[in-house]
């Protein structure tokens, strides 16, 4: 039960105006080598996190310790990042969390062991796993409904990886146990801030707005400089991308933080804080925002606040939190046939019409080659022509473009078929339309098209397991009580009931000129945040940016539904756009397999607005 959980979790005493400063230096596996550097030098941290795994990494890790045992982590957590910053840490006090561990954890808790005899380090190491259930799936699968939360498709066959997302209880119970240096596999993003701030604080487990409000600052720093100016809307304002800052959540007791940046007095720190900034980190990759769903919690981020407290520093407050529900999300990848993606430059007149007939040509005589030989068609073809404005659709206004990337995307069961068709490619350099050049890299080579498959498992189906150096101190499960959902959340009749001075002249304007914007995606699914610049502007963007309206903007895209969730708090719109990424992450054909531009796409959109709005 939550109640016996709570007990067995260790407190602290609580301690007035304590604050707790924690920095990330990662949002994916591949992310900036400066940046763990930049904040312990200037961060006058408590706690440095990283963020390394996305469902695709899963599988990724799992085939390099299937290649190797002692694989399967991120290998450049420990000889790029701690190698370089582990000694300060350890003299200025500072703890380390990652997700790092992958696959392996014990073998990345060796790593980081090896690296402390190396350097002379009397550390403690822990790790915290349990959540790899590939071994175990066809049991699973036997014993538990896994089927897709979206489709109802059943489990696959022949799983790549097949991980249960932990929370943050189990980062905890590590740092309590006298931990200097957590490794994690697979846990939802925030549990890396959860964890550090259950432990400082001592909340228990039902501590749901603390929690939440950890969440929420998890969710801020998770994707690095996202929320310090990183993608944002206002690009142009931003300083110094080459000195780019990575971001530092200062925590209070009650769970309210304040976002900042490392000391410009310490190291060169670019980027900005601001409540835009903020803003869009907090809509990215979300679905309903009343209903943000972890392990540790169930989120209400509908009513939070954001005020601008100084230069750089973004005070977030008033998340809302309840009982988190007794399941895990677990997501599976599978391979599903191979693909090959590639491009090449066109130039000259008519560029986009000579790409486009030269790639069409191109399929054309391959498919020939299939019938012929007795093979299936492709399973999908892509052909976009970058440059002009393909992505889109009938929004496109790029005219008479003299040079274009043409972009190709194929699908086929067969890797045969794909090499013989990446081959036969080079056929269109002197045989097909003038102006193209960029084969000068050689061929692509066919790569698994993986798919990921999520659904959910009850928690007491998995053992979460804690090691200490070599020791395991605990393996049991995190049980939590049964949440209920929190009512869609209104903006009230100042916006939904607002009449717009008819009077006045109506002017047509981008949406870019009322809003920021922020895209990403979750699987297959793609959300875009709207965040508008002004309270004034809400009833416009109420009547004229529904659903509806985003869907049609979309529908040459997006196969599934539109859902436009509101969130009164920081003035924002969220919308959940279901099948936009033609398969999502890697099983994508498309340019933008991630939605990473829709917001900047929505943003172009006309909106009429009476012009002494606008002033």
């Amino acid at each position: 039960s939550t109640s016996q959980e709570a007990k067995k979790m260790p407190t602290l005493t609580p301690q007035t105006n304590k604050k707790v400063r924690i920095g990330c230096a990662s949002a994916f596996y591949g992310d900036s080598q400066l940046s763990a550097r930049q904040l312990v030098d200037g961060g006058n941290l408590d706690y440095l996190v990283f963020d390394y795994l996305a469902e695709v990494t899963m599988a990724i890790l799992a085939r390099a310790k299937a290649k190797n045992e002692n694989h399967g982590y991120a290998i450049d957590f420990v000889t790029v990042a701690m190698k370089d910053v582990l000694a300060d840490c350890a003299k200025q006090g500072i703890k380390v969390v990652a997700n790092a561990g992958g696959v392996n954890v014990p073998g990345c808790i060796a790593a980081l062991e090896q690296l402390c005899e190396e350097q002379g380090l009397n550390l403690k190491i822990a790790g915290v796993y349990g959540d790899d259930l590939a071994a175990n799936a066809s049991t699973l699968k036997t014993k538990h409904n896994l089927s897709e939360s979206q489709t109802g498709e059943p489990l696959p066959e022949n799983l790549a990886s097949m991980n249960a997302y932990l929370g943050g209880a189990p980062v905890a119970e590590a740092l309590a146990a006298g931990a200097d240096v957590v490794v994690t596999g697979r846990v939802v993003d925030s549990a890396v801030v959860i964890g550090p701030l259950m432990h400082e604080f001592g909340w228990d487990l039902t501590q749901y707005h603390q929690l939440a409000q950890a969440a929420l600052a998890g969710h801020v720093i998770e994707c690095g400089a996202q929320c310090t100016g990183g993608n944002f809307t206002d690009w142009h304002l931003v300083p110094d991308f080459a000195n780019m800052s990575y971001p530092i959540a200062e925590v209070s007791e009650d769970g309210s933080f304040v976002v900042e940046i490392p000391s410009p007095s310490l190291v060169k720190s670019g980027g900005m804080v601001s409540i835009g900034t903020v803003a869009e980190q907090i809509v990215y990759e979300i679905g309903d925002p009343a209903n943000y769903l972890l392990p540790d919690v169930a989120c209400d981020f509908s009513q939070v606040k954001l005020e601008q407290i100084g230069e750089n520093q973004v005070r977030v407050s008033n998340a809302r939190g309840r009982a988190p529900g007794n399941q895990y999300k677990v997501c599976a990848t599978y391979v599903d046939g191979y693909k090959l993606m590639g491009q090449f430059f066109m130039g000259g007149q008519r560029a986009a019409l000579k790409a486009r007939t030269s790639l069409e040509a191109w399929v054309k005589r391959t498919q020939t080659v299939f019938a012929q030989k007795g093979l299936p068609d492709y399973r999908d073809v892509s052909l976009e022509i970058i440059g002009s404005e393909d992505t889109y659709g009938p929004h496109a206004c790029a005219q008479n473009t003299r040079e274009v990337m043409g972009k190709f995307g194929l699908h086929h069961n067969s890797k045969e078929a794909l090499v013989f068709a990446s081959m036969e490619m080079a056929y269109l350099a002197t045989s097909a339309t003038p102006g193209m050049s960029g084969f000068g890299a050689g061929r692509v080579r066919p790569q698994p098209l993986m798919r990921v498959h999520s659904t959910l498992i009850n928690k007491d189906a998995v053992a979460v397991t804690i090691q200490l150096g070599s020791k395991v101190i605990a393996n049991r499960v995190f049980e939590s009580a049964a949440s209920t959902k929190t009512p869609k959340c209104s903006f009230g009749p100042q916006v939904t009931a607002a009449q717009l001075d008819s009077k006045q002249a109506m002017v047509e304007v981008p949406l870019e000129q009322l809003a920021y914007a922020r895209s990403g995606d979750k699987g297959n699914n793609a959300n875009v945040g709207v965040i508008a610049r002004k309270p004034e502007y809400l009833p416009v963007l109420y009547q004229q940016l529904t659903a509806a309206a985003v869907a049609e903007f979309f529908g040459h895209v997006v196969e599934g539904e539109v859902t436009r969730f509101e969130v009164p708090g920081f003035d924002a719109f969220n919308f959940f756009m279901t099948q936009a990424l033609g398969g999502g992450g890697t099983a994508s054909l498309r340019v933008d397999s991630q939605g990473k531009a829709f917001g900047q796409m929505l943003l172009s959109k006309m909106v009429r607005v009476p012009a002494g709005l606008l002033g």
